[in-house]
């Protein structure tokens, strides 16, 4: 997150420079906030607004640079509009603006997401509002904000991860980092990090207590198993790669319809050598060999042409068409969010679904490569295979 306090001004030039930016649709005006009676008004033009700003900033005349023009931006799109509006109201708050009348305004121009806030520097009182050490105080603000948000943030994401059943530690590091935070384990305590400043604790008891509360549903596996099985006749199960990690045309269309996300694991562009698969309908995370293993997952089909015919299994309905999911709020970018469970897998009927189920919407796991140790998490048969060494028998002198 960036915050600029842009270049002064002697007169609201950045007015015009923004409400420009929405008649050539390229920004939206977010809020006008203590205009007084312009408020009230509609089809307001521009220099309204700065009339208003030049009356407020008249009463001083000591003041030579009055405007303040501010631009806070995020990377790529973490942010949406509706946050970025909320930060920077804060934002103004505690730079000591937050009487003071101002205008925010979102720009889509750009591949950061960043809003502008146009504003004076003098108060209603005629006294000029402090920048002393101001550039430092802009990011102390900004971070205190993030710092505050991040963690009520994590406590909501760990309450998401921790209703997820997962059998190993490995499995709960993966909930978390891919959901942007990093994991150290010190002194029985994992430290959760995000953007290299720790946010957060959790004791390994309670990573522990979840593993051992682990049990499998054996006729989900073999539900899932079938679910795979009949579209990978549709879809395309081979490997593809990408900057992100590995994927299959398969692994998209299961993650879209079913709630069902493969991540597969692997390190620098060679084949993958396991894979784990989360179950959002059932909030379960199963290794990927406890299902199918990998080697059956990945091999191609006589034929991927969707104009196969396939049979639809006992208690299974037609898979829900796109709109029929939830509106994820985040792309892979980094923006994480688990996805809303799909019908299918419970017989069409969302009431069967487990509790919670239909909330999964906050954070989806985009499928990537997770380079953490999960040497309990992968197809055991594979590296087992591929590294068992021939056991020789030591040589003797018998002559």
């Amino acid at each position: 997150m960036i915050v600029k306090i842009l270049k002064k001004s002697t007169t609201f030039k950045a007015v015009n420079y923004n409400t420009g930016k929405v008649d050539k649709n390229k920004g939206v005006l977010l809020l006008v906030k203590n205009f007084g009676v312009l408020q009230g008004m509609e089809n307001l033009r521009p220099q309204d607004y700065i009339n208003y700003l030049e009356a407020v900033s008249s009463q001083s005349t000591r003041i030579k640079y009055p405007q303040l023009h501010v631009a806070i931006s995020t990377k790529g799109h973490q942010h949406s509009k509706e946050e970025l509006a909320e930060i920077a109201q804060k934002w103004m708050d505690g730079m000591g603006y937050g009487e003071q009348p101002y205008l925010l305004i979102f720009h889509n121009d750009t591949s950061n997401n960043h809003v502008h806030l146009v504003s004076t520097r003098v108060a209603r009182d005629g006294k000029k509002i402090s920048d002393r050490y101001e550039k430092l105080k802009a990011y102390r603000v900004l971070n205190q904000i993030m710092s505050e948000d991040q963690k009520q943030q994590l406590t909501g994401h760990m309450e998401k991860v921790l209703s997820y059943n997962f059998s190993t530690r490995a499995q709960f590091m993966m909930l978390l980092e891919n959901l942007g935070y990093t994991l150290a384990l010190k002194n029985d305590v994992y430290c959760i990090n995000k953007n290299e400043t720790e946010i957060g604790q959790i004791e390994l008891s309670k990573v522990n207590q979840r593993i051992a509360s682990y049990q499998k549903d054996k006729a989900r596996m073999k539900q899932i198993r079938a679910i795979i099985e009949k579209y990978s006749f549709s879809h395309d199960p081979s490997i593809r790669y990408h900057d992100n990690g590995y994927s299959s045309n398969l692994a998209d269309f299961l993650r879209a319809k079913f709630g069902l996300q493969i991540i597969f694991h692997g390190k620098d562009g060679k084949a993958p050598y396991g894979y784990t698969l989360f179950d959002h309908a059932d909030k379960t995370i199963y290794k990927g060999a406890e299902i199918m293993v990998l080697k059956e997952l990945i091999a191609p089909k006589p034929d991927h042409s969707s104009s196969i015919e396939v049979k639809t299994l006992p208690g299974e309905k037609q898979a829900a068409t796109s709109n029929e999911q939830s509106n994820l709020t985040a792309s892979n970018n980094g923006n994480i969010q688990l996805e809303e469970s799909s019908t299918e897998l419970n017989g069409g009927q969302s009431a069967d679904l487990p509790n919670g189920a239909q909330d999964l919407s906050e954070f989806e796991i985009p499928i990537l490569t997770v380079d953490i140790n999960i040497a309990d998490d992968i197809d055991d048969e594979a590296i087992l295979g591929r590294n068992r060494r021939r056991k020789r028998k030591s040589r003797t002198n018998t002559r």
